[in-house]
């Protein structure tokens, strides 16, 4: 897997902006949830810690590929300020997105991660 420079804007998903959650909403119901999928496409709704989660498993030649990308799912995350939990595993990072606030899936989940998609060409 290649990476690319963060940031691009681009249509749909991946070019709006994350919305601070302060908490009080409900999270995204099942058929909202799958109105978002089809714009981020490799990725699945798992159930993590009791909770729905937004997941994707990126592969990479070794240890220093996926610790590159992990270095710009950052960078992303923190100019969106919406941060995935990542679990490394050496030559795999698996990004699960949730929204703490509203306890479960966000509309920001599915934005963060048609953003990440972008770091990526196939």
């Amino acid at each position: 897997m290649e990476l690319t420079k963060p940031g691009g804007a681009g249509s749909g998903l991946a070019g709006k902006k994350c919305v601070p959650c302060e908490g009080g909403e409900p999270p995204l119901r099942p058929d909202q949830i799958d109105q978002f999928r089809p714009q981020v496409p490799d990725w699945h709704v798992e159930t993590v810690d009791g909770h729905p989660s937004l997941v994707k498993t990126f592969t990479f030649k070794d240890f220093v590929g996926s610790i590159d990308f992990v270095n710009k799912v950052r960078d992303v995350a923190e100019g969106e300020g919406h941060h995935p939990d990542l679990k490394i595993h050496w030559n795999k990072v698996r990004v699960e997105n949730w929204t703490h606030a509203t306890g479960g899936l966000h509309e920001n989940d599915f934005i963060l991660a048609a953003k990440i998609d972008q770091l990526v060409k196939s």
